[in-house]
């Protein structure tokens, strides 16, 4: 199982480094082994977000997210993206981007600092957006009661996430001193772009559902057999499953963006970036792949809370650094810790309930043997 799910993303890794170290020796090799653990590390939870979407979808769009989703994570978001913004702020086609960053690194740099305002103003949008609508939405598990039920109660609200997110973007708006109209435009968009891609989902999601009720004869008394998953739901197939496709590319974009500028941290060589972060983004792959099959996520019920209190975490790091820089360390700890405090209460529930079926069944034996005694 596991070298089955894992083995692309370790011939992945191997290529890779000799890649590296054939590219610029040990010390590039140590900086592109360095870069794919900050991606893993930051990306963890995009792995746990990534497996409840795809889990909708039918093996056919699995199948496309998990091979033109990956190139265009890989090849996409870690290579041509950097390039794509450094050649929008300084007006350069692709190829003069491409040289500027082998040939001036520090302009390079510079160019992908003053961008950054931009992507995180529409990736920290897009990931609050889909914090909020998680957190305002009433839920039968609950893995901070104290918190969450609040929260689910003035969610009835309607479009309370828009007013939160909207309101957090102009205080942002309001602290870039710099360019604060760019902020918000881009932050806008990023509100757009996941309303809109996550409604398109959802409205050919409940048609599929819909159809699908109705050839099965679900109505009448007959039990749906296909188009199924192992949860039950009814599989995203056709324009449903094609929009929940867009919707994971976007979501993996707005995840990427963090470790693509943290990157420039350690290394502002495109090709050193897009191998150390691309074998990284292949390991989130399989880890998403390796939570679906094992159904994971229906067994640690609170792997999914953990995932979006990360998601939240993330946002709003992004949207402080527009105004003051915050460690990639503290972005990567939030987002694991959190993770690893909702698995561990997964298994202490888990543990729970399966005392409490213990008790149930010795107490049914008990009451057996009594009324055999009499």
């Amino acid at each position: 199982m596991i070298l089955r799910t894992f083995g692309w993303s370790f011939g992945v890794t191997a290529v890779g480094l000799v890649l590296a170290f054939l590219y610029g020796g040990p010390s590039v090799f140590a900086l592109v082994a360095v870069l794919a653990v900050l991606e893993i590390s930051l990306s963890f939870d995009n792995a746990v977000v990534n497996a409840k979407v795809l889990d909708r979808m039918s093996p056919f769009w699995q199948k496309i997210f998990l091979t033109i989703g990956i190139a265009i994570a890989v090849f996409g978001m870690r290579l041509v993206f950097p390039l794509l913004i450094v050649g929008v702020t300084a007006q350069l086609g692709p190829i003069e981007a491409f040289d500027l960053a082998l040939n001036d690194e520090d302009r390079y740099h510079h160019l992908m600092e003053e961008a950054y305002p931009t992507i995180a103003a529409f990736g920290g949008m897009f990931l609050m957006m889909l914090f909020l609508n998680f957190v305002f939405e009433e839920r039968a598990d609950k893995w901070l009661p104290w918190l969450e039920k609040p929260l689910a109660r003035i969610g009835r609200l309607d479009q309370l996430a828009v007013v939160v997110a909207g309101g957090a973007l102009a205080f942002v708006s309001w602290l870039a001193a710099d360019d604060p109209g760019t902020v918000m435009i881009a932050g806008v968009l990023g509100m757009i772009t996941y309303i809109l891609v996550n409604g398109l989902g959802e409205l050919f999601s409940e048609a599929a559902e819909e159809d699908e009720d109705e050839e099965t004869g679900e109505g009448e008394g007959q039990k749906p057999e296909q188009g199924r998953g192992p949860n039950g739901l009814v599989l995203a197939t056709g324009k449903a499953g094609f929009f929940l496709f867009l919707y994971l590319e976007v979501l993996d974009a707005s995840f990427s963006f963090d470790g693509v500028i943290g990157a420039f941290a350690i290394s502002t060589d495109p090709i050193v970036i897009a191998l150390g972060l691309g074998i990284g983004a292949m390991y989130i792959r399989s880890l998403t792949v390796f939570l679906v099959r094992k159904g994971t996520l229906h067994e640690y019920v609170y792997l999914e809370h953990g995932a979006h209190w990360a998601i939240g975490a993330l946002a709003t790091c992004m949207l402080i650094s527009i105004g003051s820089h915050v460690p990639e360390w503290i972005t990567g700890g939030l987002g694991a810790g959190l993770i690893i405090a909702a698995f561990a209460s997964s298994i202490l529930r888990n543990r729970g309930e399966d005392g409490d079926v213990s008790e149930e069944a010795s107490g049914e034996d008990g009451k057996r043997l009594h009324s055999s005694n009499v």
